[in-house]
């Protein structure tokens, strides 16, 4: 007669039990602006969803929207500053 005993997992870590890398940190980091502009504008948008938007809330809006854009902007700058040359 045969035992039947589930199987355990591996006891060691695997590749997605880790923390973040540093590198994974460092590009986090870098896109915290980026983030961080897009968390206001859903701010601002989620103020209006019940309401009819002020001058204001559409000034609040416009404001957000433009720093997403800048953000967004710089970290694609930023991300081409270190793209290799083809060719070099």
């Amino acid at each position: 007669m045969r035992n039947i005993v589930p199987v355990q997992a591996v006891v060691t870590a695997t590749v997605f039990d880790r923390g973040p890398t540093a590198a994974e940190l460092d590009a986090i980091e870098a896109e915290m602006p980026v983030i961080s502009a897009e968390v206001e504008l859903l701010d601002a948008q989620i103020m209006i969803l019940d309401r009819t938007p002020s001058e204001m809330d559409e000034q609040r809006i416009r404001r957000a929207r433009r720093r997403v854009l800048a953000a967004r902007r710089d970290l694609a700058n930023l991300s081409a500053a270190f793209v290799p040359e083809v060719g070099a």
